[in-house]
């Protein structure tokens, strides 16, 4: 399984729905961040389905290496660069 890509060193902060789902990119390979479009095929990494429970902004993760999947745990602070 390939590691995934830093997509970038901040959240990303979108609304959402009650009861919207999405799927949140967790190679980092998307063009359409922080959701998926497909270029994780042949990484061993799949999206990870994210349902809305309330209308809310969330701070989707965009260095991938959240705790908490799909949500920013402030990880991305914790990042040395290569």
């Amino acid at each position: 399984m390939d590691k995934p890509v830093i997509a970038s060193r901040f959240p990303y902060p979108l609304p959402v729905k009650k009861g919207e789902k999405v799927f949140w990119c967790a190679c980092g390979r998307s063009e359409n961040q922080p959701y998926c479009d497909g270029s994780h095929k042949g990484t061993g990494i799949t999206p990870v389905p994210y349902t809305a429970p309330r209308d809310k902004i969330v701070f989707f993760c965009g260095c991938k290496h959240s705790a908490k999947g799909p949500v920013c745990d402030g990880s991305h602070s914790e990042l040395i660069d290569n």
